[in-house]
């Protein structure tokens, strides 16, 4: 189901199916004045015309049986859109009554809940809700997986919407690293912050949208996987310096979802030999990630984030770039450039969840230095039984002279 989908209607029967599957007892559903979006986003809570959503609420779907919810006497009607029964409560003692009620015959319920906060992306319930359901002699656990099948998984409306924003990027990664090249050539000055608007042009000419102008970064700052020019803050981008681009974008209607990309170029004719060196690490890197995803889905492998981020790891640390590593290999797409699904990550959280078919994500291993950086970023969607790149493969730093 997408995410669209999941404001619409939830498929109950589904998620009692994965419940089973994954030996769970229930899904506790739960949200308190937007803290945990992923149950709004899987509920459609908060997107129903005419409905206040100001108090707690709780929705508990069940391995087997009819789901069951708990809500505020003045806002009766927030679950109204769901199916099951639901129970009111005013009062702090009629809440707690009730949610020990809720979770009668549950042992081991599922929440957006991270041991540790291993995955901070699920981690939406605060400890004192998580203390009161283990309160009643229930074991918590994450519910990181049914959160991905449930808000995340991209059914082929979204898929196309993905391909074709990857098409959109790649001809507006082409336009602008021509423009640069024309400028160098011709000795006409141009900056970073120049280079990042004809993009948002050429975003607005291709019907994309996205949350941000595109990164265009020269050689030292290129050296931060986070800068971004702006009109107050950017520099000149000269003969003989790496140029990053780093843009994402979807179509601007309902349900479309991301794609996202970073390619590099030098403006000049022979690309260094430390830069150039330092490039084939990182696209070696990418490759063994592309490689392991793929071999894992076509063997029908289980394969979890964590395992794709210490694929492409491990080729940096061999080649000798371990202490230039800044971020994880790679992020979950979706209607937000960074979606709720599983990221390529063993660096920054340890993403234990499964890679599952329909999600898509970013493979973007990188290096950073003082005087440059570098960094290749493509797309992947995971099939039932295949996983496949959305675009072209950097093979080697474009020369732009």
């Amino acid at each position: 189901m997408s995410l669209s989908q999941a404001a619409v209607g939830l498929d109950i029967g589904a998620v009692q199916a994965a419940l089973r599957a994954d030996g769970i007892d229930a899904w506790l559903l739960y949200d308190f004045r937007g803290l945990n979006p992923l149950a709004a986003d899987v509920t459609g809570v908060n997107r129903q015309g005419g409905h206040l959503a100001t108090r707690r609420w709780y929705y508990l779907i069940p391995a087997d049986g009819e789901p069951r919810g708990l809500v505020h006497a003045i806002e009766k009607n927030s679950l109204a859109h769901l199916p099951g029964t639901t129970t009111r409560y005013a009062g702090r003692d009629q809440l707690e009554a009730g949610l020990r009620m809720l979770l009668t015959g549950v042992r081991r319920v599922a929440m957006e809940y991270s041991p540790g906060c291993a995955i901070p992306y699920i981690a939406r319930v605060d400890a004192g809700t998580v203390e009161l359901v283990r309160q009643a002699g229930v074991d918590v656990v994450s519910s990181g997986d049914l959160v991905q099948r449930f808000s995340t998984i991209w059914d082929a409306d979204a898929i196309a919407t993905h391909r074709q924003a990857s098409e959109k990027l790649y001809r507006v990664k082409d336009r602008a690293f021509e423009a640069v090249a024309e400028r160098i050539r011709d000795g006409i000055a141009t900056t970073e912050y120049a280079i990042q608007q004809l993009m948002a042009g050429w975003f607005r000419d291709e019907g994309l949208v996205s949350d941000s102008d595109p990164i265009v970064s020269a050689a030292e700052h290129s050296g931060n996987p986070h800068y971004l020019p702006t009109a107050r803050e950017h520099r000149a981008i000269h003969a003989g310096e790496i140029v990053l681009l780093d843009l994402w974008g979807k179509l601007d209607r309902p349900g479309a979802v991301f794609a996202d990309i970073t390619w590099i170029g030098f403006t000049g004719r022979r690309v260094p030999d430390r830069c150039a060196q330092a490039f084939g690490a990182v696209s070696d890197a990418r490759d063994a990630a592309v490689r392991l995803v793929q071999d894992a889905i076509r063997a029908g492998r289980e394969l979890r984030g964590w395992e794709v981020d210490r694929a492409a790891s491990s080729v940096l640390r061999d080649a000798g770039y371990g202490e230039r590593i800044l971020h994880r290999t790679g992020h979950s797409l979706g209607e937000s450039v960074h979606g709720n699904g599983a990221n390529m990550d063993d660096y920054e959280t340890h993403d234990d969840r499964r890679l599952l078919a329909g999600s898509g994500f970013t493979i973007e291993p990188g290096v950073y230095f003082d005087d440059f950086g570098v960094r290749t970023e493509i797309n992947m969607i995971v099939a039932p039984r295949d996983a496949a790149v959305t675009g072209p493969l950097q093979t080697g730093i474009l020369t732009l002279s």
